[in-house]
């Protein structure tokens, strides 16, 4: 089957179409539907009809942005109606909802005359916080969006005119600071005349582009001021210049924009353009000029982008209206302007020049992703466009007036975290802790690529004071040949005699079967062992290893060295698990085999105190086969005595209640009605596993099969913070446990 047929099968399969409507309020109970309908809902009713605004406070609208179109210019399509642009527009809102959290209710109209539009969508405003124009021909919808911004109070947003000109403004920020030219010098000709390159020239004038080095053609040629029969939008850009063709206009060009049709630009015109040119050919799906065939054109550099995403630098509108939204709707702001256009732009320029996190450059094949020629903006499904775009556009309708309420910047990013998984909200709890007083991390295998980018993001965030023990200079290399312009804390094991660890280690282990000179060994040879040891004397706080180590070998040196907390006598490993509207932690799931009850005890207590570092109270459980003695076994046993234990210790100040199963443990109902003697009065966040088998069996299936998002495995019991990382982890988790670690310093 085909790439169409596919998509036929996508579009029908059942339930048919892109999008649906769920509730977000409780509706199991007659009390529920009565809050919801009547006669609860009378009450907003009232509250809205005295003051409007409160619409945003009892209702969706804040949320809600209705993407409109009439069908009249679909994307390499044309005119195929409002009914034949209907996958299109919910296509539009999937991509809201997946990149920014955004609802969209689509509205096809079935119009034609402007006016008539006008007057629907304007009707609707009660309706909306936002309006999306989509697929509208020109010139009408110049006139569309003009009229409705002036008589809406939200805001009003043609993205084909504007989503282009912000993507590719923000890589021509970035282009003309490779070539080293300035943008109020460039020499700029569009190849195109329509809705998007107007409004794209009109953009890159707010940027700092000069009118008079703009030439304009269409397929006509050259829009030249003495051209007859213009509408007032092309002769905008008409310009009185000797060059009546597209080849005569490009030559000399510094810059060529296209937004028109494939295939018409060819090499000789691209090698005729000023040295060092920046060609974006986004016409799609062909662009005006292949990639490969520019930059075969010429020797020099040729900074290329294009509209699709099998060649670098794609300008795609998902990198702008998602976001734009998104800071425009939580200010409540009663415009797109222009300000907050460039804020956008300028945004996403600047994230091109930071490191990429790992799952973005896995997604792209794991090609090299690296501020320069081929990368010039941010990829679409970079997370940190959220975080970037939309502050800067919130701030900037903030600052340029036109937004209703102020936002805590602070607070909005931990919002922002929220709306992308409950795990990184959790996360941006405890890193903020950790900025308040960052400590100082041993990372013992410095060296990697993944550990060096983690340090620098550590650093560049103010989580952490990142040491890289490992060789100096191929450190320093790969640092630099990722671009990375930081002086980390490098600790080289091999650049001078450390006697005094060598001393340490060997005292520590020395009735252990370890001589002075299989000490000095590994003290020179094994980072493990030496971040162990620096950890140990207070040289740094806390340490993070295990990213090339399977997990026991990553983990003995720190147990041999460090060892547990004075009040512990095991380790064990927890993960911090999120679901939508939930979070527990599991453990032991990757330390202890078969604990004992004292053992399981104490996992239970080191895992309570986990979950108070992240703002969570802790509620235990025992998990089994067996509720509350059903079974009776050595097993079961086990756990009862481990809960007996935990009742009667005075410094336990947490419910905590087996043995259950599972679902007892979770389940609300079967908890509070079946067995309403437990300690527990809501479902458990700690869930206590009988074995390791069981905790890693269930940790993994409930990440892959129950979408839980996982944080970990978080080592506890230590008696110096220490974190035992994953094979394979990416940068990002690198960076979370660096947080949790520096967290646990700070309470140590």
């Amino acid at each position: 089957m085909g790439l169409e047929d596919d998509a036929r099968d996508y579009h029908r399969e059942d339930p048919s179409g892109k999008l649906e409507i769920s509730t977000t309020k409780p509706t199991n109970t007659q009390r529920d539907l009565s809050l919801a309908y009547s006669p609860g809902v009378a009450a907003p009713c009232r509250d809205i009809a005295e003051d409007s605004t409160r619409g945003y406070e009892y209702t969706a609208k804040g949320n809600l942005v209705a993407v409109v179109s009439n069908g009249s210019a679909v994307l390499g399509l044309g005119d195929i109606g409002a009914q034949a642009s209907k996958p299109v527009m919910e296509g539009k809102g999937v991509l809201f909802k997946r990149f920014a959290d955004i609802d969209v209710f689509d509205l096809e109209l079935d119009l034609a005359d402007p006016t008539d539009i006008i007057n629907s969508v304007s009707a609707m405003e009660p309706t909306f916080g936002g309006i999306n124009l989509e697929d509208i021909k020109a010139p009408e919808c110049f006139e569309i969006e003009s009229q409705l911004r002036e008589e809406m109070d939200i805001p009003v947003f043609h993205d084909d005119q504007h989503g282009t000109a912000i993507i590719s403004g923000a890589a021509l920020l970035n282009a003309a600071d490779i070539v080293d030219k300035d943008l109020s010098e460039l020499n700029i000709v569009f190849s195109g005349a329509g809705a998007s390159a107007i409004s794209t020239a009109r953009f890159y004038l707010s940027l700092g582009a000069k009118k008079e080095n703009i030439i304009m053609c269409d397929s006509s040629g050259v829009i030249s001021s003495d051209r007859e029969s213009l509408n007032r939008y092309k002769s905008e850009f008409a310009a009185d210049v000797p060059a009546e063709t597209l080849a005569e206009a490009m030559e000399g060009a510094d810059v060529f924009v296209g937004l028109s049709v494939g295939g018409i630009v060819s090499e000789e015109m691209i090698a005729s353009m000023a040295a060092d040119p920046i060609v974006f050919a986004m016409a799609n799906p062909d662009p005006e000029i292949g990639y490969v065939e520019a930059k075969n054109a010429r020797d020099d550099t040729v900074v290329m982008a294009t509209g699709r995403s099998d060649y670098p630098n794609q300008v795609n509108n998902v990198l702008g209206f998602p976001f734009i939204f998104r800071g425009a709707l939580d200010v409540r702001a009663t415009e797109i302007n222009e300000t907050m256009k460039r804020a956008a732009a300028e945004a996403l320029a600047d994230l091109a020049r930071q490191d990429v996190p790992d799952a973005v450059v896995k997604a792209y094949g794991e090609q090299p992703l690296q501020f320069g020629p081929e990368y010039l903006i941010p990829k679409p499904v970079d997370p940190r466009v959220l975080f970037e775009v939309a502050p800067a556009v919130a701030q900037a309708a903030i600052e340029s007036g036109c937004a209703r309420r102020d936002i805590d910047t602070d607070i909005y990013e931990e919002q922002l975290e929220a709306r992308l998984g409950k795990s990184r909200e959790m996360m941006r709890v405890v890193l903020n802790k950790a900025k308040s007083n960052p400590k100082r991390v041993a990372l013992a295998e410095g060296h990697d690529e993944k550990i060096i980018r983690a340090a620098y993001q550590m650093h560049e965030q103010g989580i952490a004071q990142p040491i890289l023990v490992g060789d100096k200079s191929e450190i320093v290399a790969t640092a630099s040949e990722l671009g990375l312009e930081f002086g980390p804390e490098i600790v080289d094991p091999s650049d001078e005699t450390w006697d005094h660890y060598t001393d340490r280690l060997y005292e520590l282990r020395r009735r252990k079967g370890v001589t002075r000179n299989e000490a000095e060994e590994l003290i020179s040879g094994n980072s493990n062992y030496f971040a162990s040891v620096m950890v140990e004397q207070g040289d740094a706080d806390a340490m993070l290893t295990g990213l090339t180590h399977h997990y026991p070998s990553a983990l003995r040196p720190p147990l041999q060295v460090i060892g547990t907390a004075p009040e512990a006598d095991y380790a064990a490993g927890v993960y911090l698990l999120t679901f939508k509207n939930q979070v527990v932690f599991a453990a032991d799931t990757t330390v202890n085999l078969a604990p004992e009850a004292d053992v399981l005890a104490e996992i239970t207590k080191h895992t309570a105190s986990l979950a108070r570092r992240f703002n969570i109270e802790p509620r235990a459980a025992m998990l089994s086969y067996s509720n509350f003695g059903s079974v009776e076994n050595d097993g079961t046993k086990r756990l009862q005595d481990a809960v007996t234990s935990l009742h009667d210790d005075p410094a336990v100040d947490f419910p905590v209640d087996g043995e259950m199963q599972a679902d007892t443990a979770v389940i609300e109902d079967i908890l509070t009605e079946t067995y309403d003697f437990s300690d527990l009065d809501e479902p458990a966040n700690v869930l206590v596993f009988p074995n390791l088998e069981a905790g890693n069996i269930g940790y993994k299936l409930l990440q892959r099969l129950g979408g839980a998002e996982a944080i970990g495995p978080m080592l506890v019991g230590m008696d110096k913070p220490v974190h035992v990382l994953q094979r394979g982890d990416e940068v990002k988790d690198i960076v979370n446990l660096a947080g949790v670690a520096v967290v646990d310093a700070q309470n140590d």
